[in-house]
C-alpha cells in the first residue's frame, strides 16, 4: 500500500464501535463446522480464537452456501425477494462499503454458487471467482475445471500425478495458491481503508488434503486406493462402516488444516504490510459439515448441530480476548465490519452489529436465530431443491440452550435442549410446550417475512461454465 495510515476517528464519548479502522478482512471457510477448529486440525484459527472474541454459539442462517451467504455478505437472508436463491437488490456489504470510499476485493475459491451469476461481485472492484483459468493449454484448463479429477490423479502418484504437479503451482489440487496471490496483491496495492473477502473450498467434499496435512492431524498416511474408496459414499448417504467413516474425518480435517496453513500466510501478508494491528479480521464458516450424526454425509437439506452451529470470530485491533456463550447468527458480520469501518449500516440489513460487544464487552441482545433448508421427497434427492417451489420448507430457530426445527408442510415439529442432549437426537417438545411455542413465533415470523413459497420465476437458468463447477462439487 502506497498509504499506511488511516483516520481513526472516535465520538465525543470516546465510544470504541466509533472508530474506523485501516481494513476488513472476512475470511468464509465453505463446510466449517464449529468443532473442526482445534489446536490439531487448525492451530492458526485457534490462536485468531484466542486474539479476538470467539463466538461459541454461531449460527449459519441455512444448510448449505446459497442459502446461507445471503446473511453473510448482504443485508438480507435468503428468499427475501422472491423463491430464488440470489441477493436481492437491496445494498450489498461490498457495495455499501465501496460507496463510502473503502477499496473492495472478492477471491472465491471456486464455488460457483458465489459468482456474477447470483450477484456476489456486486460492490467489489476486484472479483474472481477462479472458474477457469486459460495456463497450461487443453488439459490444465479440463483439470482446472474438474478439481476432483485432479486430487484423484495427483494422490495416484506416477505420471499421472507428476503431470498435475506441473501443471498446478505448487502440485495442488486446490485454488488456494491462486486466490492467495491475488489477496496479496491486492494488499500491497491497495490504499487503506480496504475491505477483503477470501473464500476457502478445501474443507467441501470430496476432500482431497495433501499428504502432509494428513500426516499433521493424524499421523496417518491415507494412500490413494483407501481415499478413493471412502469417498464413494461422500454424500450418498450410504451406510459406511466406522473405518470409513473415520478415514473421511481424517481427510476433512486435514483439508482444515490445509486451509489453515494458508490463513496464516494470509495474515503474515497482514503483518509484512504493517496492517495487522489496523485491519478487523473476521473468521466464518457458512456452514457445517455431517458425518453420520443424523444418516448422511455431507450437507442435505438438514437443520440439525452439525450443519448449522460454525465458528465465528471476530478480532479487532482494539478489543481484549473474549469469549461469548450467547447465540448469534452470521448476519452480524455486515453491520459488524461496517460500524468497524466507520460505515453508517443500512437501516435494511437484518442483522445488528456486535461491535460494541467485542469491542466493550456489552451483552448480546440474543433473539433465537433463524436458519432455512429446502427438502424434496427425499433427503438425498438430486438435484438439491434451491427454490421454494421445489420442496419443502425447513425453518428452525435456536438459542444457546434451545434447537427447534419446523417442517411447514408435513406439521413436524422437533424440540431439542442442547444442554443436556448436545447431539440433538431426543425431541422434548411435549415436555416444553412453552419453549417451543416462543420458538415457533420467531419461525413464524421468518415464514410471513418469506411469503408465499412458489412465488416468482423458480431457479434461474445456470451458465454452463457454472453449471460444470457445480456438479464437480456434487451439485446436479
Amino acid at each position: 500500500m502506497s498509504s499506511r495510515s488511516a483516520t481513526r476517528q472516535s465520538d465525543s464519548a470516546g465510544n470504541a464501535s466509533s472508530e474506523s479502522l485501516a481494513g476488513a478482512l472476512l475470511i468464509t471457510v465453505d463446510s466449517l463446522r464449529a468443532d473442526a477448529v482445534t489446536p490439531t486440525t487448525a492451530p492458526t484459527m485457534t490462536a485468531l480464537g484466542d486474539r479476538g472474541t470467539r463466538f461459541e454459539s454461531a449460527l449459519a442462517h441455512g444448510n448449505w452456501t446459497p442459502f446461507s451467504f445471503p446473511s453473510i455478505l448482504s443485508g438480507d437472508p435468503v428468499f427475501a425477494g422472491d423463491d430464488d436463491i440470489g441477493l436481492t437488490d437491496e445494498p450489498t456489504l461490498a457495495e455499501t462499503l465501496r460507496d463510502a470510499g473503502v477499496a473492495t476485493a472478492g477471491f472465491n475459491d471456486a464455488n460457483g454458487f458465489l459468482t456474477e451469476h447470483w450477484g456476489y461481485d456486486r460492490g467489489f472492484e476486484e472479483f474472481e471467482p477462479f472458474m477457469t483459468t486459460a495456463d497450461g493449454g487443453r488439459y490444465a484448463r479440463y483439470l482446472a475445471a474438474h478439481p476432483t479429477v485432479q486430487g484423484w490423479l495427483r494422490f495416484a502418484g506416477g505420471p499421472f500425478g507428476r503431470a498435475v504437479d506441473r501443471l498446478r503451482p505448487g502440485g495442488t489440487s486446490s485454488r488456494v495458491p491462486d486466490v492467495e496471490q491475488r489477496a496479496m496483491a491486492f494488499l500491497e496495492e491497495t490504499d487503506a481503508p480496504f475491505f477483503l473477502w477470501v473464500h476457502y473450498m478445501d474443507a467441501h467434499t470430496p476432500y482431497i488434503p495433501a499428504p502432509k496435512h494428513v500426516r499433521a492431524v493424524s499421523g496417518d498416511r491415507v494412500g490413494a486406493l483407501r481415499m478413493l474408496r471412502a469417498h464413494v459414499h461422500t454424500g450418498l448417504g450410504l451406510e459406511v462402516s466406522d473405518g470409513t467413516l473415520h478415514r473421511l474425518r481424517t481427510l476433512y480435517d486435514a483439508a482444515v488444516h490445509q486451509i489453515d496453513a494458508s490463513i496464516e500466510r494470509l495474515l503474515s501478508a497482514l503483518d509484512e504490510q504493517g496492517l495487522r494491528e489496523e485491519t478487523l479480521v473476521v473468521l466464518a464458516g457458512d456452514h457445517g459439515e455431517e458425518f453420520q450424526e443424523h444418516g448422511h454425509l455431507a450437507h442435505y437439506p438438514k437443520l440439525y448441530k452439525e450443519l448449522v452451529h460454525v465458528p465465528l470470530v471476530v478480532a479487532h485491533p482494539d478489543a481484549e480476548s473474549r469469549v461469548v456463550d450467547d447465540a448469534v447468527g452470521l448476519d452480524v458480520v455486515p453491520p459488524t465490519v461496517c460500524e468497524s469501518m466507520g460505515v453508517p449500516v443500512p437501516p435494511g440489513f437484518d442483522g445488528e452489529s456486535v461491535l460494541d460487544v467485542v469491542v466493550d464487552g456489552a451483552e448480546v441482545d440474543e433473539e433465537p436465530v433463524v436458519s432455512v433448508a429446502v427438502r424434496g421427497d427425499t433427503v438425498t434427492q438430486q438435484p438439491i431443491p434451491r427454490s421454494l417451489g421445489e420442496g419443502e420448507l425447513l425453518v428452525s430457530a435456536r438459542t444457546a440452550a434451545w434447537s427447534y426445527v419446523r417442517h411447514t408442510e408435513s406439521g413436524d415439529r422437533e424440540l431439542f435442549h442442547r444442554e443436556t442432549d448436545p447431539a440433538e437426537r431426543e425431541n422434548v417438545l411435549e415436555d416444553h410446550p412453552d419453549v417451543a411455542a416462543a420458538l415457533d413465533g420467531a419461525v413464524e415470523r421468518r415464514i410471513d417475512a418469506i411469503g408465499t413459497a412458489g412465488e416468482g420465476d423458480g431457479p434461474t437458468e445456470v451458465p454452463d461454465e457454472v453449471a460444470g463447477r457445480l456438479e464437480v462439487l456434487g451439485y446436479r
